[in-house]
């Protein structure tokens, strides 16, 4: 492959490099993800993570395998082991169905790849100008350039919000179990300059209460026909609240996260990872050992509490979207 290089991953031309989310903020480690069976197993430990990094990254790691002279049946058994890494986001799906059937699989992951970065490109146009000077923003979970090849989902339309002048300040929540707000989104934001408070996922409400917080902006994991989306666990309660509290509430996704054949939230899979993840973090465990956890790693909230869709091609309300829009738009 050619080389490239983003936030979370990057390629020298022969070997894929993946920056090891776990690992943040302490420490900035890039592990070699070159073999399908290593790529799987950072997908699922989430060393990268993001739904369109995930389908960026399967797919730069299927073209090295390629390059490295894999045989048919075994790129085969590669797509397929990668596509299979995680259920519910589905970009990771729509990408290597893309590589499954590609005639030259290097420029099929190279296409990928500068794709996902126009995206973000087209998200952050149109949802900037969303933006009023001196609102505040919440966010969930992380959707920046660590979960992308570009500058972000909902994170890059607070990023090219801020560049464009506009007085913001963010709040983000540090996101449950995994704190993936906490430590990644965070890591972005001061990285960035962009003024921003961490708080716990359970003080959202007071922030919208107290006026402190003007609009929500979150990422996706896949879209639904109808405009029912699935993200990091934590959304469908945000939505609720926005909506009593009369705040706008923005997903923010590219084309490849809308799932036409998926007709409602109803049938988005959703992904139940390790209850020791709720248990504890790392080294450190606060709950009984063993005590029965429930773990969900995405909730579905529906387009009746969306007041917009951002897309990379245009905002979709959400009147448009009840109305069939995104399949009139999306194919």
């Amino acid at each position: 492959m050619q080389p490239f290089e983003s936030l979370g991953l990057r390629h020298d031309g022969r070997t894929l490099w993946v920056l090891d989310q776990a690992q943040l903020p302490d420490a900035e480690v890039w592990l070699d993800g070159s073999a399908p069976a290593t790529m799987v197993a950072l997908i699922q430990r989430l060393a990268v993570r993001g739904a369109p990094l995930l389908g960026v990254a399967a797919a730069a790691c299927l073209a090295t395998f390629a390059e490295r002279g894999a045989s048919a049946p075994d790129y085969a058994s590669a797509c397929a082991a990668l596509r299979a890494a995680r259920p519910t986001a589905v970009n990771l799906m729509w990408a290597m169905d893309r590589m499954k059937d590609a005639t030259d699989p290097v420029a099929e992951a190279q296409a990928i790849f500068e794709e996902d970065v126009r995206l973000c490109e087209g998200m952050a146009r149109h949802g900037a100008a969303l933006i009023q000077d001196g609102e505040g923003l919440l966010t969930h979970c992380n959707t920046g350039g660590l979960a992308t090849a570009g500058i972000g989902t909902a994170l890059g339309v607070i990023r090219r919000a801020h560049e464009q002048g506009k007085r913001i300040h963010v709040y983000a929540d540090e996101t449950r179990p995994l704190l993936q707000g906490g430590r990644l989104t965070a890591w972005e934001l001061r990285k960035l300059g962009i003024p921003s408070t961490l708080v716990t996922d359970s003080m959202a409400a007071l922030l919208l209460r107290d006026g402190k917080v003007q609009r929500v902006l979150v990422g996706s994991d896949r879209v639904a026909a109808n405009g029912d989306f699935a993200n990091k666990v934590g959304t469908y309660g945000l939505a609720v609240q926005a909506r009593f509290h009369g705040i706008p509430f923005h997903p923010v996704a590219p084309v490849s996260t809308v799932d036409l054949a998926c007709p409602d939230g109803a049938a988005i899979p959703i992904e139940l990872r390790d209850p020791g993840e709720v248990r504890g973090y790392g080294a450190w465990r606060w709950a009984p050992e063993g005590m029965p956890a429930w773990n969900p790693a995405f909730d579905v909230t529906p387009v009746e509490l969306v007041t917009s869709l951002v897309l990379d091609r245009g905002v979709l309300t959400r009147e448009a979207l009840r109305s069939g829009a995104l399949a009139k738009g999306c194919k």
